[in-house]
């Protein structure tokens, strides 16, 4: 709940010509103001509270001097650790006046993760998951990211089991009631094929074509997984310069 809200207090100040690194500062004095600590910060040696990635760059984006652009897309993903526990979500936002075919992709791209919530039951494997989001995207021809998965979590940020974007039904870990997970796929409108910036941490796509990202965390259960993070908060928001896609 809290991650929602804290992208959801972010969402407010993006706008053409803010920096990425006053956008983390938002998010750390949220997060910090809800006796929560900010779960990305110094993981790893990642120095931000979020990871703010642009456009062609997939994830893990370092917040900095970057200024968000009118009619780029804007993946803001935001951990937080709270009486011991992780909260991990991610949204796509599109800024100002963004192509019409990289909105869909965001527009697929989400819906593609509900697509995976729906196999997040007890008794199913990781890999329905994982074709339920591939099979999904990949008829309007995009591409699932390979190098980049979901994964469990709790007392810790990245869990077993991982929980990739692409593969088999029927395959992969049995998903058991209670455990919690985090389903984040990563689409590109281009090839799936991605690298690494030197900074050590941003991926960006090889062929420098748009990505997207979305992510929520679920409580396997018996017939229908609970989700507990949110974007409601992040589709209250009244900015106008951003489009919030449903």
């Amino acid at each position: 709940m809290l991650v929602g809200k804290t992208l959801a207090e972010v969402a407010n100040y993006l706008k053409p010509g803010v920096k990425t690194k006053y956008l983390d500062s938002i998010a750390e004095d949220y997060i910090r103001s809800n006796d929560a600590i900010p779960g990305f910060k110094f993981y790893r040696g990642f120095l931000g509270t979020l990871c703010i990635s642009v456009n062609d760059q997939v994830v893990h984006g370092i917040p900095g001097n970057k200024e968000i652009l009118d009619g780029d897309i804007v993946s803001i993903d935001c951990g937080v650790v709270k009486n011991g526990y992780y909260g991990d979500s991610a949204y796509t936002f599109a800024l100002g006046d963004v192509k019409p075919e990289v909105v869909h992709l965001l527009r697929i791209t989400k819906k593609s993760l509900y697509k995976g919530i729906e196999m997040a039951v007890a008794g199913n494997r990781v890999g329905d998951i994982s074709y339920a989001v591939q099979n999904f995207v990949e008829k309007y021809g995009y591409t699932v990211v390979r190098e980049l998965v979901g994964h469990g979590i709790g007392k810790n940020l990245h869990e077993d089991p991982q929980i990739p974007n692409f593969g088999s039904r029927g395959s992969g870990a049995k998903l058991s009631e209670g455990l919690v997970i985090c389903i984040e796929p990563m689409i590109n409108l281009g090839k799936k094929e991605v690298v690494q910036e030197n900074d050590g941490w941003t991926i960006r796509t090889k062929d420098s074509k748009p990505s997207a990202h979305f992510e929520h965390q679920v409580v396997v259960r018996k017939n229908q997984c609970e989700v507990l993070s949110t974007f409601e908060y992040i589709e209250k928001v009244k900015n106008e310069n951003i489009k919030v896609i449903y």
